[in-house]
């Protein structure tokens, strides 16, 4: 008896439901809860300046923030190496990137010229990177770096690698002729603990990573000696590929620029991105990266 109840009831609520349907011209009405799930996702990374637990934890603030001004689901997606980040930016797997300076003239130049730098912090104009030694090594400069081991950043890195090269290029050092054996590390804070460790006689890294090291007493002054500090150049910059909408990367670039020091909340997402502000930036300003590259031989 129960049973042919829910049966009458079943075959009734069809009926309904398809007269419903009949009655409004069969417009079918999403539930709210599946719109919010068909939301925009914007896919964000960063290049791996740090381990993938603190660059996760350094863009959790800023993550929500972008979510509540884009009104889109924003994705973190973690990378292993610089190659992957230009490889997503460049394939569009990546909507909105934290490219270095050289990551960007790669990017772009993989792209022909289809990446579109929004903003900087306003640090990223005046970037260096320090040559460091320990204190009794007899290193004072650059050039008596001949016949020593020297340690790199990652090898797309453009205070750990490229800008360095460079200047020891203009010292009329060739790394790979000159220095006795010359290697890589996987970040900045491996070049640090390399040289510490005593492992090579001297190594390059960004200044701010540098004197992050110091702030945070991961790295004691007295056993590291900086012996020569690059010219300034541009570095970071959040960028995207062309493609997407014009509306939207308008509204990212309005995002970043929005961002208050005075405003506690800001703050303390400005504080974890190690910047007083953003300001907007341009392809012009990686002029002097892109030939320092091609200069270099690394830019085909």
């Amino acid at each position: 008896m129960r049973a042919r109840v829910a049966a009458s009831l079943f075959a009734t609520g069809i009926a309904t439901s398809i007269a419903t349907g009949i009655a409004t011209g069969l417009a079918i009405v999403m539930p709210e809860p599946v719109r919010a799930q068909t939301r925009e996702v914007l896919r964000v990374t960063a290049i791996p300046a740090g381990s993938p637990a603190e660059l996760a934890r350094r863009f959790a603030p800023l993550g929500r923030y972008l979510e509540r001004e884009l009104d889109m689901k924003v994705e973190w997606v973690p990378t292993v190496d610089y190659e992957a980040v230009v490889d997503g930016v460049a394939h569009r797997k990546i909507d909105l990137a934290l490219l270095g300076g050289f990551t960007f003239v790669l990017a772009n130049a993989r792209t022909g010229g289809k990446i579109v730098p929004l903003v900087q912090r306003d640090g990223d104009a005046n970037y260096r990177s320090v040559f460091i030694t320990q204190p009794h090594s007899g290193i004072r400069r650059l050039e008596q770096l001949r016949g020593r081991t020297f340690i790199f950043g990652p090898v797309s890195s453009t205070s750990g690698h490229l800008m360095p090269r460079a200047s020891l290029l203009a010292a009329k050092i060739d790394p790979e002729r000159d220095l006795r054996q010359v290697s890589y590390s996987g970040g900045h804070d491996a070049t640090a603990a390399a040289v510490i460790s005593g492992k090579v006689d001297a190594g390059v890294l960004h200044l701010y990573a540098w004197e992050r090291l110091i702030e945070d007493r991961k790295v004691d002054a007295k056993s590291v000696r900086i012996f020569f500090t690059t010219p300034p150049f541009y570095d970071t910059n959040w960028s995207v590929h062309a493609a997407m909408p014009a509306e939207t990367r308008d509204a990212i670039r309005t995002a970043f620029l929005k961002l208050d020091a005075s405003r506690p909340e800001d703050k303390d997402i400005l504080d974890l991105q190690r910047a007083t502000k953003f300001v907007t930036t341009r392809v012009e300003n990686y002029n002097g990266i892109k030939a320092a590259a091609e200069s270099a031989g690394l830019l085909k």
